[in-house]
């Protein structure tokens, strides 16, 4: 059993490769916002305007929508493994256009074209882990995206401002082409190949992941279960009952996800320390609390399949809560005149560090994992990309206009908005969320109230210990 789950290990490791220059992409404008806005250190020729450095920044998630619709059509039809391998190509032409980059066109368009490759990335790779995982090990598996992920944004946050422009996009244009490499040697999900027809190639796979015939042939009578003998057509997907309840639960979560603003908090992070004032570098602090993000995510690992979800989720949200409610304290007392000296001088970076920290361990690592498990065999890899692309409004308004907020509003009142929607979703988690740990598919749609999913079902499909 050791060995099985090694293999399942090993191929959601080499996916997720490619995560590490997704992260580098996501955390790209904290130090080039600044390296721009620098006389000395700006290549455009001239210091970058405070509205130009929003729509570098939104851009990316706008455009963000066009690759969830392009996964939408190409993943049950290419396959997940190609889908990913394509996201890697787009990622590689906008780390080129960063590179020589010379104008603020050029890196909107080089935003934009990152941000179709990262609508990719998140709609195909938590699908991909979610069938290659066993159920035992599926929430530990899905952490994966956001560890490598924090990898990647803690190196760009802690090298990144020590570095020129062109070096810093040289080495986001390295990462990109070595970590894509590995997934060309991966197989392609077991449960897309039987969904082409490929079932002996797809147990081949299986037998290979789960480790005995046994259990491959006990997966394959799982798929042909779920999928029932019906046609999977795009429209019939959508009106299917069950998936409008399952798209209406990760739809509220992931519109809630962006107006929480974290995305706001990371992209603009090193402008947020840097306006705190205190006697904390904004370079270290920044290093700092990308070190932070990945430890919390490899705590998350390994505690997702031994607490479940919504215990890890509704505790993490709270600490955010917290978190948020800190800095708006923090930036209303030094509004009032209030000397920042002592604890006060600490008080903004501890309240990123518990925001950063709990994001990471709860919301920014199991968001993918819940989202895949609430969809059925045919309709996950749509699922995720009509999820994410419900987000693209909330995500790009607050990306957006973030910034001209802080300025009307002052810091203070939209980091209190913020601490209010951490509550509002805590709330939904614990009253409207089922608990998907160490439960298989078609448990989960059971529990969700899948009236073609019996009991009977349910016990026959889980697989047996041997």
């Amino acid at each position: 059993m050791i060995n099985m789950y090694f293999r399942q290990y090993l191929v959601v490791f080499a996916i997720n490769l490619n995560c590490v220059s997704f992260g580098l992409g996501t955390t790209w404008p904290s130090p080039v916002l600044v390296k721009l806005a620098n006389d000395t250190e700006s290549v455009l020729g001239k210091p970058l305007e405070q509205d130009e450095g929003s729509w570098i920044v939104s851009t990316c998630f706008l455009t963000g929508s066009f690759g969830y619709v392009v996964s939408s059509a190409l993943v049950d039809f290419i396959g997940r493994k190609q889908c990913v391998i394509l996201s890697s190509v787009v990622r590689m032409a906008a780390a080129l256009l960063f590179l020589f980059a010379r104008d603020v066109w050029m890196l909107i368009l080089g935003r934009a074209i990152n941000g179709l490759s990262e609508g990719l990335i998140l709609s195909v790779i938590p699908v991909y882990a979610s069938e290659i995982a066993s159920k035992e090990i599926r929430g530990a598996l899905g952490v994966m995206l956001q560890i490598f992920t924090s990898i990647g944004s803690v190196i760009m946050l802690s090298v990144g401002p020590f570095i020129s422009y062109f070096n810093l996009n040289l080495m986001f244009t390295l990462f990109t082409l070595v970590t894509s490499i590995p997934t060309i040697f991966l197989p392609d999900s077991p449960n897309f190949l039987y969904s082409k027809g490929r079932e002996e190639e797809a147990k081949k796979v299986l037998i290979f992941l789960r480790g005995s015939e046994f259990k491959a042939n006990e997966e394959l009578k799982e798929y042909s279960t779920n999928r029932n003998d019906e046609k999977s057509s795009l429209l019939t997907i959508f009106r299917n009952k069950m998936f409008q309840k399952s798209l209406g639960k990760s739809g509220f979560i992931i519109i809630i996800l962006y107006l929480i603003g974290f995305n706001c908090v990371m992209t603009y992070l090193q402008t947020i320390l840097d306006i705190t004032q205190t006697n904390i570098r904004s370079e270290v602090a920044s290093g700092i609390i990308g070190a932070i993000n990945l430890l919390a995510s490899f705590s998350t690992l390994m505690t997702t399949d031994r607490f479940g979800r919504k215990p890890i989720l509704i505790c993490t949200l709270l600490g955010m809560l917290v978190g948020m409610v800190g800095l708006g304290v923090f930036f209303k007392l030094t509004e009032m005149g209030a000397e920042v000296s002592g604890f006060m001088n600490y008080l903004p970076l501890v309240s990123l560090l518990l925001i950063v920290f709990c994001y990471s361990g709860g919301l920014g690592s199991l968001l993918w994992v819940v989202i895949a498990e609430l969809f059925d065999d045919r309709s996950r890899g749509i699922g995720m990309a009509a999820t994410l692309l419900i987000g693209i409004v909330p995500s790009f308004l607050t990306l957006r206009y973030f910034s001209p907020l802080i300025d009307i509003l002052g810091p203070a009142p939209v980091f209190w908005a913020s601490a209010v929607f951490c509550a509002v979703l805590a709330m939904f988690v614990a009253l409207r969320l089922p608990e998907t740990k160490g439960k298989s598919f078609a448990e989960i749609q059971h529990e969700l109230g899948n009236s073609s999913v019996t009991n009977a079902q349910t016990f026959e499909l889980t697989p047996r210990i041997e």
